[in-house]
């Protein structure tokens, strides 16, 4: 007989000898399909359940937490969880976020099985995908590639009475051209729900173009260059402006959203005016969970904060910092709303319109990119990131792409970005070429002309 994630819940819930206990239970299914030189390789079904149980016990001295993760097949398994939990509970102290958990919210497909994905996701895109492979071999190009579709059902239940669950589709897709010689690459990539809005014919006619653009190369020295950052770059360096803005970090005086005078920068103008930064559960095509899961505690996150309801919040409004990512214990540290983490990001522009293209028709001297990898922090304070281009530094004359440059090592600081840039696009969903593919997935963006954008220095890297 095979178990629901249902039972699973119902079971660790009546097993755990904790005061109280929460259960979350992961239903995960992928299908994938990866090719190389214009042909198929692999492609592969998976299914797995992941099993949270924490637990929850009293004493005078406060409320400890007690959480563990693995793997369930069957009743036995869940079992062994939730007595390590318990176990986890009895032997920590008491927990310095520990608040009343939340009660008596049920989802109206609470009894709904999961939902899968399967190889079929991909019926439409796999014959266009061959038809891609066939002028690519035609005009002498390479394509590499991935397409990757989740189906995460999670369902959250509690002995306070929880009983919530949500239905996340997550895809995306990833492909590299190269010539025949290897001199030079391509990429372009973006993320989807359901695959019916991908076109491989459109990408690989992308890749034709921007490898056309390759066939003059150009090499240019470091410095401060008029760059374009495309969708992909900027959500590239939104995400880390996102990540970082944890308020009991900002309100100890630890990042970029810190007050220098003590506490933390909200109510700050910190962008150019009219720049909107935020995350809302129902924002089409990107929504995702509208309530608040969390495995583990830390300072952006509280297992006690689990089935809060998420809507919309806004971090940067109309150029003001607005919001930081709060628990409820940092919230009563810095006096501040409560506003726990949402698995979206949209940045948009007031009265921004046009495309990347329009851009570049704009720019008399400057710089394309691809995007933008192997980013990491230099300096909390400024939230200074260092990291490399990749696939593609295009030069713009005359409001043309008229080449290909070299890579370049970047420093630069997403938050001063915001106050720097010079012209932005229409937003548009995008994708992180460096956080998308396992961790962030979910943005829109627009491109972003940066009149400074500092390339520290020239990169060998291919």
């Amino acid at each position: 007989m095979t178990l629901s994630p249902q039972s699973f819940v119902e079971h660790a819930l009546a097993t755990s000898t904790a005061d109280d206990c929460i259960a979350l239970v992961r239903d995960t299914t992928s299908a994938n399909l990866r090719w190389a030189n214009n042909t198929l390789t692999t492609n592969g079904v998976m299914h797995g359940v992941d099993v949270t149980v924490i637990s929850f016990v009293r004493s005078a001295a406060g409320t400890a937490a007690g959480s563990v993760t693995g793997t369930a097949t069957d009743l036995a398994g869940v079992t062994a969880l939730a007595e390590s939990a318990d176990r986890a509970a009895r032997a920590s102290t008491a927990a310095e976020d520990a608040a009343d958990l939340v009660a008596d919210a049920t989802s109206a497909d609470w009894d709904d099985a999961p939902v899968p994905t399967d190889v079929h996701v991909y019926d439409a895109l796999a014959p266009a995908l061959g038809e891609a492979f066939g002028r690519a071999d035609a005009a002498g190009r390479i394509l590499y590639g991935f397409v990757n579709h989740e189906m995460t059902t999670t369902y959250l239940g509690s002995t306070t009475g929880l009983r919530l669950r949500h239905v996340q589709p997550t895809g995306h897709f990833g492909c590299t051209g190269k010539p025949t010689d290897l001199s030079t690459s391509a990429w372009v990539g973006g993320a989807t729900r359901d695959f019916t809005d991908v076109d491989p014919l459109a990408f690989d006619a992308e890749l034709e173009r921007r490898l056309g653009w390759a066939q003059r190369k150009v090499d240019l020295p470091a410095g401060r260059y008029d760059t374009i950052l495309p969708p992909s770059a900027v959500a590239d360096l939104m995400i880390d402006a996102y990540w970082y803005a944890g308020a009991r970090v900002a309100h100890e005086g630890q990042s970029v959203y810190s007050n220098r005078a003590g506490g933390t920068r909200v109510g700050e103008q910190i962008a150019s005016a009219g720049v909107h930064l935020f995350s809302d559960p129902g924002h089409a095509p990107i929504q995702c969970a509208p309530f608040n899961v969390a495995s583990q505690s830390g300072n952006e996150t509280s297992v006690f904060d689990n089935g809060l309801p998420l809507g919309r919040t806004d971090w940067i409004r109309d150029g003001v910092l607005t919001s930081l990512l709060q628990t409820r214990h940092s919230a009563a540290m810095t006096d501040l709303p409560v506003t726990p983490g949402i698995d979206n990001l949209v940045l948009s522009v007031d009265s921004a319109s046009g495309t990347e293209a329009d851009l570049v028709a704009g720019t008399e001297r400057g710089l394309l990119l691809t995007c933008l990898w192997y980013i990491r922090e230099v300096d909390p304070q400024s939230l200074l990131l260092t990291g490399l281009t990749r696939d593609g530094v295009y030069l713009i004359e005359g409001g043309e792409i008229t080449g290909a440059v070299n890579n370049f090592r970047f420093n630069d600081s997403p938050v001063d970005l915001l106050r720097r840039f010079s012209h932005a696009s229409e937003t548009v969903p995008s994708f992180s070429r460096e956080w998308g593919d396992d961790y962030f997935s979910r943005t829109a963006t627009p491109a972003l002309r940066v009149p400074d954008f500092n390339m520290s220095s020239v990169s060998q890297a291919q």
